[in-house]
């Protein structure tokens, strides 16, 4: 059975955040504004990311992710039980930040309040239900709304000697959160659900944090099946008539730097045929990701989105390019069940990657045209 074919020009979800957002989030956090001009502030940023979706005719809306921190705050930002890390925020399970603007990527990562979990989180709001109400009432079109995979929450959140529960309790009490978020995103007429579940590249897939996954005595193909586990727990209740499903896939991505190097090879066969999504959206836009190969285990079911074009550097793809790059996919996957998108958003962080407003723009249109070219 052939997939639907939907959402040619697709990107992950977030954009560049206009200056005066920026502006009035630092404003409220030093108690210069209250919440309402925050939320004034807000709905106006998001007006504009909408109206620049539309103009570059992408096909599919998101807000941008612009009530939020960053693209995986969504659960830590409606919950309470959370307590001041006591190590660096530069401590991570995952690898260092890599790429020229590497410092950059540091700086901001230490600038931000690090938090984990200490009693069980007690939820005290909806992850996604003003973004789904705004988009619901204002976008011109299908709308998506973007969720980060449950143990990559977990992984920023866990804390050893911190953290009450066992990671497994932790896992699953987030699991559940955005279990409901998928029942309510359903009454809201959600379009597109899209899962950020960065773990199988940027952990079990990249070489250096594989093995040092091994020497610290944890399995990579165990976290890869607690992965898949864990994931289609919450996809499976995505699954309905009239919604997509998405799962996007990364190396990192903040100040235009990285974490993970490697190839889908050592993910491809397990993740690409187990997990319950309609789509793929994968990063193919360096050498960093390997080649097209492993697609090769994509159930004939599932769409590829190809992330051909960066959100990281200004400079633009060449068409010809892109044609080429889609053309070699296609030996793997069928050019009716492919798509294109930016490898990654323009903005997992608050501060953004280092491009301009009308460098994201012309990265949107580059988008839309090549798919008007390729499929029509």
């Amino acid at each position: 059975m052939a997939v639907a074919v939907r959402f040619r020009a697709d990107h992950v979800g977030s954009l560049l955040r206009p200056p005066e957002l920026l502006r009035a989030r630092e404003d409220h956090q030093a108690g210069r504004i209250d919440t309402d001009r925050l939320r004034a502030a807000e709905d106006a940023a998001v007006l504009q990311a909408l109206e620049l979706q539309r103009s570059v005719g992408i096909d599919v809306f998101t807000e941008g992710e612009y009530r939020r921190a960053g693209w995986s705050t969504a659960v830590r930002e409606s919950v309470e039980g959370l307590v001041p890390n006591p190590d660096p925020p530069t401590v991570t399970i995952l690898g260092q930040w890599q790429g020229p603007s590497a410092e950059l990527a540091n700086q901001s990562v230490t600038a931000m309040r690090s938090m984990v979990a200490g009693g069980p989180l007690r939820q005290v709001r909806r992850l996604a239900g003003d973004e789904a109400a705004f988009l619901k009432q204002h976008a011109p079109g299908p709308w998506k709304i973007t969720m980060p995979g449950p143990l990559s929450v977990a992984g920023q959140l866990y804390k050893p000697g911190v953290t009450q529960q066992s990671r497994e309790d932790l896992t699953a009490d987030i699991t559940a959160m955005l279990q409901r978020e998928v029942e309510a995103l359903h009454e809201d007429g959600c379009a597109y659900i899209q899962l950020d579940s960065l773990h199988y590249v940027e952990r079990v897939a990249d070489t250096t944090i594989r093995q040092r996954m091994i020497e610290t005595g944890e399995d990579p193909a165990a976290y890869l099946d607690d992965l898949i586990r864990a994931d289609n727990s919450v996809l499976r209740r995505a699954k309905a008539t009239r919604v997509t499903v998405g799962l996007h896939m990364c190396r990192g991505n903040n100040r235009s730097a990285w974490h993970a190097e490697g190839s889908y090879d050592p993910i491809a066969e397990k993740a690409f045929s187990q997990l319950d999504v309609d789509r793929f959206l994968l990063e193919f836009d360096t050498e960093r990701a390997g080649s097209f190969a492993p697609l090769r285990f994509v159930p004939p079911t599932k769409m590829v989105v190809l992330g051909l074009i960066s959100s990281k550097l200004p400079s633009l793809e060449p068409p010809d390019q892109l044609r080429r790059r889609i053309d070699e996919a296609a030996q793997y996957v069928p050019l009716e069940n492919l798509a294109i998108s930016p490898q990654c958003g323009f903005a997992s962080t608050a501060p953004g990657n280092l491009l301009t407003w009308d460098e994201m723009r012309r990265k949107l249109e580059l988008v839309v045209d090549t798919a008007r070219r390729v499929w029509g």
